[in-house]
């Protein structure tokens, strides 16, 4: 009976704490949004803490109507979908031939590309060997330089290595060569991990400005995560140039709906983070399984 009543009090313990912590991830989003449909004139002093005072929209409508908002969001969309779809099959065959005894050279290319975690070249240099392979301006620099990633390289290595390798054998012995027993055998096996990688290059691209920073001076070419930064820095002149678009160049009467720095901050923020909010459900019941299969095989 006392084992039980332990047990009771460990579960209501630990689903306690694992409550808060839910909630203390959860709440900076909630803050966010209760403060982008809230009087602006409210959310600007502050006052806006646990619940929206006032509703409105005005905010996002707004937001979308900022020059160049459109484009950075198909700028952004097109680098998360093709670079991931590049890095999730690189990854994949990479990972996987790096488990062919019969490659040449596997031991040294894949200490060299381990090595590469750990030693950085600097800023600098990056900026200097970018510019001379010509992706400042250029699209492709958000594509190229995250297509092969050391990392994501390793959990697939190590996964591969974690399946049957009698299926693979196999496929060999009916006449089956690496590419077809990686897209027939090993692919279909390896699905949990590739969905891991997915998820992590895929928020690591929609999220990504510092690339845009320091090669990008194209409008045409500018992120949403760019838009972000500069308009978080610059919400006070921002909030000022949509309050003279609104009213024309006069003065508005309803204080509620004038933009503010802080309803620029945070309708923005909602925009950028609701696609990442909207796509990991789906990715979540293969990313546990992925990464705890892929981290902890030695």
């Amino acid at each position: 009976m006392a084992t039980r009543q332990r047990f009771t009090l460990f579960d209501a313990l630990n689903y306690t704490l694992l409550g808060l912590f839910t909630l203390a991830c959860f709440f900076p989003f909630y803050y966010l949004f209760i403060n982008t449909i809230s009087n602006n004139d409210i959310s600007s002093k502050g006052l806006v803490m646990f619940w929206p005072k006032g509703f409105q929209l005005s905010n996002y409508v707004h937001i979308f109507q900022i020059p160049g908002l459109g484009m950075a969001a198909l700028v952004s969309l097109g680098r998360t979908v093709i670079g991931t779809a590049l890095t999730v099959a690189a990854s994949g065959l990479l990972g996987f031939l790096f488990t062919k005894n019969q490659m040449w050279g596997r031991r040294l290319w894949y200490r060299f590309i381990v090595v590469t975690m750990y030693f950085n070249a600097g800023l600098i240099p990056w900026y200097l060997t970018m510019r001379n392979l010509g992706l400042t301006n250029n699209f492709l620099a958000y594509i190229v330089p995250g297509i092969v990633s050391p990392f994501f390289i390793i959990l697939v290595k190590t996964y591969v290595e974690s399946t049957p390798i009698a299926l693979q054998e196999s496929a060999q012995i009916d006449g089956a060569g690496n590419f077809t027993i990686f897209r027939k055998i090993v692919m279909p096996l390896i699905t949990p991990i590739l969905a891991t990688i997915a998820i992590f290059s895929a928020v690591g691209q929609w999220n990504q400005f510092q690339d845009t920073l320091f090669l990008v001076t194209n409008p045409k070419l500018f992120t949403l995560q760019f838009i972000l930064y500069r308009y978080l820095n610059e919400a006070l002149s921002v909030a000022e140039l949509m309050k003279q678009a609104m009213s024309g160049g006069g003065s508005v009467a309803n204080l509620a709906l004038q933009p503010t720095p802080t309803s620029i901050q945070s309708t923005v923020s909602m925009v950028v983070v609701i696609p990442t909010l909207l796509v990991y459900p789906f990715f979540q019941r293969y990313f546990v399984k992925g990464i705890m299969i892929g981290a902890v095989k030695g």
